[in-house]
């Protein structure tokens, strides 16, 4: 898989098989539409692409009140290479001046010049354009390519969509956010440094940066980790962190057991197994870390479970 990043009319890359979205997630219903999309470029001799936008178009015109990101850049590349039926990503800058392009511009710019577009896949609520004044009407008269709507993908009886993802995570349901990504809800990012309070009060915390405004989910949870010494068990704050913080910054903190290392530089991916409760304030430091203690305790016999489980 290929990755490409600004107006594709800059590589001369062969004719394909397209398919637009934002793609946040990659749950059931993108993989669905992927594979579909690799079934018709097959029958017609094209190559896979997929355009998507960075930032989220939502993000952009919601700078104040940002939906969740479920899946960074970085992991979104990752979970539709693993998929293996994109052969070209194209990232396109979701701007100003991309927000104002026309939807009859962006046929002409970017499908037809740009991408060379043969056969187009889109959901069925697909708008795109300023004041998405496009549709599927005008893509299936466009004569360039041959334009088809995926039909509604069901996980569990209802429309897989990030909306629902994030409505199951945001309710702390991971068991039904799993159902609907077919894997278990994961956040990676760098190790940085914080204000290393947890190694003061005997639970050092490994700080993941996060790229985004708004995570999708908050709150303690049972985690697991994939670090360079492995996967390891732990116990994870995700929000403001009330207590200690003033600032309006999300935070990923999160508590290895059974670790003493240097993570500081390293990507971790974070996989989210259970939530145990919401964020809360604290009126001192000493309920903090007597709370804290009964969570890493819970974790602990959770994971403990889950080991037999799997044995």
């Amino acid at each position: 898989m290929q990755v490409f990043f600004g107006d594709p009319r800059r590589y001369p890359l062969p004719a394909c098989a397209l398919t637009i979205g934002n793609f946040d997630g990659v749950h059931l219903g993108h993989q669905k539409m992927l594979q579909r999309l690799r079934l018709e470029a097959d029958a017609r001799g094209l190559p896979t692409a997929l355009l998507t936008f960075e930032p989220h178009p939502r993000e952009f015109f919601a700078r104040d009140n940002p939906p969740g990101r479920l899946s960074t850049l970085r992991d979104k590349l990752v979970f539709l290479q693993r998929l293996g039926l994109v052969d070209y990503v194209f990232v396109y800058r979701f701007n100003r001046g991309f927000a104002g392009m026309s939807a009859l511009d962006f046929i002409d710019k970017v499908l037809v010049q740009g991408l060379q577009t043969k056969y187009l896949l889109i959901g069925d609520d697909f708008q795109f354009g300023a004041k998405r004044q496009g549709h599927f009407e005008m893509l299936s008269s466009c004569p360039h390519f041959v334009t088809e709507a995926m039909p509604t993908v069901l996980a569990m009886g209802e429309r897989a969509s990030s909306t629902l993802v994030r409505e199951r995570l945001a309710a702390g349901d991971l068991g039904g956010a799993e159902s609907l990504l077919g894997r278990e809800y994961q956040i990676s990012g760098r190790v940085v440094h914080g204000k290393k309070l947890g190694r003061t009060i005997g639970f050092p915390t490994a700080n993941i940066h996060l790229p985004h405004l708004r995570p999708a989910l908050q709150g303690v949870f049972v985690v697991q980790a994939e670090t360079a010494d492995g996967v390891l068990g732990g116990v994870a704050s995700l929000g403001l962190n009330p207590t200690v913080s003033d600032t309006p910054d999300y935070k990923l903190e999160v508590h290895l057991f059974d670790f003493a290392g240097d993570l500081y530089g390293q990507r971790l991916t974070v996989r989210f197994l259970k939530k145990l409760r919401d964020e809360a304030r604290y009126d001192d430091l000493s309920a903090l870390i007597a709370q804290i203690e009964k969570d890493a305790a819970s974790a602990k016999t959770y994971l403990t479970s889950l080991q037999r489980e799997q044995a």
